[in-house]
Parts: structure tokens; C-alpha cells; sequence
């Protein structure tokens, strides 16, 4: 099962690409101040992930749908 996690932007550098789905820093999902993003991986929680909170996908999506993340206009109702 895919799991997501929000990470903070200071944090980019010490993921293993290879350890993620996504191949590389273009890739991830940013907040619009850009100062977190998320990434996601499956099975086991990446080292450099450990202690994060993991999220489903119906959770991450009711989080990015939060004012952080999406424009007021995109922000479901």
C-alpha cells in the first residue's frame, strides 16, 4: 500500500530518490509557500522517513485540499 508524507522543504536534500516514487526534487508536491512537500513511497518507511506521519491516500488529499496547499479557489467546498 502507497504511503505519503509531509516533509519539510530543509529536508529534500537527505531523501533517497531511490528509496521514494518519485525520481527526483521536480517531482514532489510542494505547499504553495513552499516550505514543505510531500513524497511518497511503498512498503517499508524509508530511513530518512522515520518518525514522520504516514498518510493514506483519502488522508493526504483532505490535507492537500487544506488552505496550505491549495488556493483558495481550488479548496474543495
Amino acid at each position: 500500500m502507497r504511503k505519503y508524507v509531509i516533509i519539510d522543504a530543509s529536508e529534500i536534500d537527505g531523501i533517497d530518490f531511490n528509496e521514494v516514487v518519485e525520481k527526483s526534487s521536480n517531482d514532489l508536491r510542494y505547499s504553495l509557500d513552499q516550505s514543505k512537500a510531500v513524497t511518497k513511497y511503498e512498503g517499508t518507511q524509508p530511513f530518512n522517513l522515520l518518525g514522520k506521519t504516514e498518510y493514506t491516500w483519502s488522508e493526504i488529499m483532505t490535507v492537500l485540499g487544506g488552505t496550505e496547499w491549495a488556493a483558495a479557489e481550488e479548496a474543495p467546498v
